[in-house]
């Protein structure tokens, strides 16, 4: 998109109303820059007031290696963080890097992404008015709620690791004739590879000196769940486990009524590999029915994947 395209646009990268965004999509583009200065003064504000109210709720319910990682970004508070800032500060650390995306990541590409240590960032904000609620990721939600765990070495190899599943299952079905067959394990897999994200790296609590701390990043960037996930007696918190968690169905619009505990970073990275070895074993083949649904556009990004691994 060339410049004088963009100064043909309106300023604002707000969430549903951005045509910056739009026309990338239109033009099939998925991998983009960041037109920092298409940001409004609404957009601003918008981070601002995120940011301001989280401060304390992180203080008391995040884990310290977040509360490190926050701190060695060196986020401001009042501007929409530019990635190439972000990424200035994160790669030193641990490799990671932020990489402005369009939209929707199929499910192949975005655990690609992770495995070459690449995390697929959205760069629109959310509508100042409804600062509680979206839908969809935002640049809020990725850049203070995920962003500050890559910092962490161990969190930062769990996740490379994870990523690498993605190749492991498109490997698995690419022998397999018979399409109904191959179909069918290859959306099992995907599901499953969906909950152990969502119950780990989204909605995740961890042990942290006998008392239990957020680290999942839905948890993070929410005002209002991060306090209810560890203070309501309403929610329902276990240990993880792994045969649970891949067949245990969520829903999207709704605080968590179950979450699962890990012991720390070293931990999760061990049941990352213990994922993998299920998945070689085969008893990711078949998992219970239920959300998160699968789309054909993250089976068929699945299904070129491995073809490309393999021409």
């Amino acid at each position: 998109m060339n410049k004088g395209t963009l100064s043909e646009m309106p300023p604002g990268l707000t969430t549903t109303r951005a045509p910056f965004i739009e026309a990338a999509q239109a033009n099939g583009e998925l991998y983009i820059h960041q037109p920092y200065e298409l940001y409004s003064k609404e957009n601003h504000d918008t981070w601002s007031r995120l940011y301001a109210r989280m401060q304390e709720r992180w203080e008391r319910y995040a884990n310290r290696r977040f509360l490190e990682g926050i701190e060695s970004l060196n986020l401001d508070p009042d501007r929409v963080p530019r990635l190439e800032d972000v990424n200035r500060f994160l790669e030193p650390l641990t490799g990671f890097k932020a990489k402005p995306v369009s939209g929707y990541v199929p499910a192949y590409l975005f655990f690609d992404c992770l495995g070459r240590r690449e995390f697929p960032t959205t760069i629109t904000v959310r509508d100042g008015r409804t600062l509680d609620y979206l839908p969809e990721p935002d640049l809020f939600h990725d850049i203070a709620g995920h962003v500050p765990m890559h910092t962490d070495r161990a969190f930062a190899e769990a996740l490379v690791r994870f990523g690498s599943s993605a190749r492991n299952a498109a490997d698995r079905v690419a022998g397999i004739r018979d399409h109904d067959e191959r179909m069918q394990r290859l959306t099992s897999m995907i599901k499953a590879l969906a909950r152990f994200f969502w119950f780990s790296v989204e909605f995740g609590l961890m042990r942290e000196r006998r008392n239990l701390k957020v680290y999942g990043s839905g948890l993070l960037s929410s005002y209002g769940e991060i306090e209810h996930c560890i203070e309501s007696p309403l929610v329902q918190r276990y240990d993880f486990q792994l045969e649970w968690v891949i067949n245990q169905s969520f829903e999207i619009d709704r605080y968590q009524p179950l979450l699962f505990v890990v012991d720390g970073f070293d931990h999760l990275f061990e049941l990352v590999g213990e994922l993998e070895q299920w998945m070689k074993d085969g008893k990711l083949d078949n998992v219970a029915p239920g959300e998160p649904a699968v789309s054909e556009v993250d089976l068929e990004s699945f299904l070129q994947g491995g073809a490309g691994e393999h021409s």
